[in-house]
């Protein structure tokens, strides 16, 4: 049975479109063109106090800043709680550690009894999980002991940040600038890095990076 659509539910599945791109509210209207205060706590109500929604053009501008599928943002709506921001506990291992066998299934979802957790708002991304980055590879953009949030269940586009793991058992975070039938062509944030091209035939899964905490 379907989940009725709530006012708490669409605001919350906002915060945290922002959360997953590093913005605040009033950050994701600036960076969609729209009034800073347009998504503000006060504007979710009207003087009365009845329930104030967001327009359909407003969705429309912060999906297409954040290059964000309108299938994605259903999702966070109908997520428990609606991507409440009252928080879970999602799955962690170091980065060097994910490429050892028995911790993803195919699809890149994470199994076996070998994670730690760690406390994380909710931000609708089903089966999110957390990676510690460890080496200078990623550098300037992440630190070793930083983590980044991956969404195994997110659509992925040219120009998201994600992880790769090959059957060779790398584990790899890199941009990704083209994704073809035959593979995808990966780039290096740290310059000293070389860029990737990966066959197709020879990737576990590719899961995009939704969120950094550092």
């Amino acid at each position: 049975m379907a989940k009725p659509l709530t006012h708490q539910a669409v605001w919350a599945a906002i915060d945290a479109l922002a959360a997953q791109h590093g913005r605040s509210p009033s950050g994701l209207a600036r960076a969609a063109g729209l009034d800073p205060t347009t998504f503000n706590r006060s504007k979710r109500e009207t003087a009365s106090g009845r329930p104030r929604w967001p327009s359909t053009e407003s969705l429309a501008k912060i999906l297409a800043a954040t290059g964000s599928a309108f299938e994605d943002f259903a999702r966070s709506v109908n997520a428990e709680g609606g991507g409440s921001s009252e928080g879970t506990h999602i799955p962690l291992i170091g980065l060097a550690q994910a490429g050892d066998g028995g911790f993803f299934d195919d699809a890149g979802f994470p199994v076996g009894g070998g994670w730690d957790t760690v406390p994380f708002p909710q931000v609708g991304a089903p089966h999110a999980y957390a990676l510690e980055i460890s080496g200078d590879s990623m550098l300037p953009l992440y630190r070793e002991g930083d983590r980044i949030i991956v969404s195994p269940a997110a659509s992925i586009r040219r120009g998201d940040r994600v992880v790769v793991k090959t059957r060779d058992g790398e584990i790899l975070a890199k941009l990704l600038t083209r994704q073809t039938p035959d593979g995808v062509e990966l780039h290096s944030i740290n310059q000293a890095y070389e860029n990737r091209m990966i066959a197709s035939q020879d990737i576990v899964f590719i899961a995009r990076i939704i969120w950094a905490s550092q």
